[in-house]
């Protein structure tokens, strides 16, 4: 990781890179985009076929239509081939995520007053995608993060998607899908799971809305088909800033620092620290700690593209800095974090004191662990309940109610030079006169 103090030139332009790194990637996305608007232009106009030529070439397995979901009885062997001790977390961490999320569930509202009847009336969303990468690695926490708000929003039709390279489907995953309710599964991934999703084939479903996180591939895909459905966001590389002084354990941040930069080579890894001393040696617990993982190579290559120390004057300038760099996770390791938390408005998911390592957002603590990412904390939102249900209203106004309220509208419907709208009330007024 680079490290720089607030008096050495690189900081700021560092700085500035950090913030604005979710227009870093833009220039990049050029050749993505044109590929991606071939396969999902493919998709569109030939269905099954093309999703199929395309998972035979992206995941080297080629399937008929009839195996591109997967077989209920797939879902049932898959109990046998992981530990009893593997389900029973996945239903410990379902358990806390439902017990978080649950939380979130809104019931509309009803105002009845003087002849006039409003509501809000709440639905879940009929039909969601739920994305889950499958490349490199599979992640039943991901089935879990995203089905599981879907089903307490009341989703009826959820539909699965995770890409199975080779034709391994991970049995874990499948048991993560079992264990939320969800029977929908297709073994395809990539722009061509979304635009199947988006556009719908003989096989798969077309759906209203799309969530969960992918590579560059998908992002990008769920950027091009929003607005012929509806997206959670636009997931970018996970992120990890942690705000530590020297009251902190050097071995934790340093754990946690690793184990951000272990998700792929593109994660973001960013330390703000008062104390060149304290960071030191949190440099030198990764050295030592990274030696015995297995992807260092990955770690490496991260903390190398996207690692960054800035040493800090003090823990005001390290907040600042943090909202300002909207992280999709923070984490404070100092004496007493819970006195800055309200001083923290730009965060994905904050992580206080270090016996909070961010790992646990990750799997057990209970909220999803589907954030915004590249700063979008700005003005984004961590999936939940709500990404799963939409709003209605409901107006009904008396005789009498329309004739008090009338008035009003015909006065700014005219300010508006919208004479149609206020005669829609005048007209109503007149004839019951």
């Amino acid at each position: 990781m680079k490290q720089v103090t607030l008096q050495d030139k690189q900081f700021h332009a560092l700085y500035k890179k950090v913030v604005n790194r979710l227009n870093e990637g833009a220039s990049a996305s050029s050749a993505v985009e044109k590929t991606v608007r071939k396969i999902l232009d493919d998709i569109r106009k030939k269905g099954d076929p093309a999703l199929i030529r395309y998972t035979e070439k992206f995941d080297r397995l080629r399937l008929i239509p009839s195996q591109l979901r997967v077989d209920e009885r797939d879902v049932k062997r898959a109990y046998l081939k992981v530990s009893t001790a593997l389900v029973k977390s996945l239903e410990y961490a379902r358990d806390r995520i439902v017990a978080y999320h649950e939380k979130q569930k809104v019931n509309g509202f009803v105002i009845q007053k003087d002849g006039v009847y409003l509501e809000q009336r709440v639905h879940p969303i009929e039909r969601v995608g739920l994305y889950v990468p499958g490349g490199r690695a599979a992640y039943p926490s991901s089935v879990l993060m995203n089905a599981i708000p879907a089903r307490l929003a009341g989703v009826p039709k959820p539909v699965l998607c995770s890409p199975t390279p080779e034709g391994v489907t991970s049995p874990a995953l499948l048991v993560a899908a079992d264990l939320c309710g969800i029977t929908e599964i297709y073994r395809v991934g990539g722009a061509q799971a979304i635009g199947a999703l988006c556009y719908g084939t003989a096989t798969l479903p077309k759906v209203d809305k799309i969530v969960g996180p992918g590579n560059q591939y998908v992002a990008m895909a769920k950027r091009l088909v929003y607005g012929k459905v509806a997206i959670d966001m636009i997931a970018g590389p996970s992120e990890l800033l942690i705000i530590a002084d020297d009251s902190a354990h050097p071995a934790y941040v340093a754990s946690d620092l690793l184990s951000q930069a272990e998700h792929d080579e593109e994660a973001v890894v960013i330390f703000l620290c008062p104390s060149s001393t304290f960071a030191k040696r949190v440099e030198q617990e990764m050295a030592l700690q990274q030696k015995s993982l297995p992807r260092k190579k990955i770690i490496a290559t991260a903390l190398a593209k996207h690692g960054v120390t800035f040493i800090v004057p003090d823990l005001e300038q390290a907040i600042d800095m943090a909202n300002e760099i909207a992280p999709e996770h923070l984490s404070i390791f100092v004496k007493k974090p819970f006195l800055w938390l309200d001083k923290i408005v730009h965060a994905g998911s904050v992580f206080l004191g270090e016996m909070t390592p961010q790992s646990l957002g990750d799997y057990v603590a209970g909220p999803s662990h589907v954030l915004p990412t590249g700063g979008t904390a700005r003005f984004s939102s961590p999936l939940s309940v709500d990404d799963f249900v939409r709003k209605s209203s409901v107006i009904a106004y008396t005789e009498d109610a329309l004739r008090k309220g009338g008035p009003h509208l015909v006065r700014i419907a005219e300010a508006e030079q919208l004479q149609a709208h206020a005669n829609m009330v005048t007209i109503r007024t007149k004839t019951h006169a």
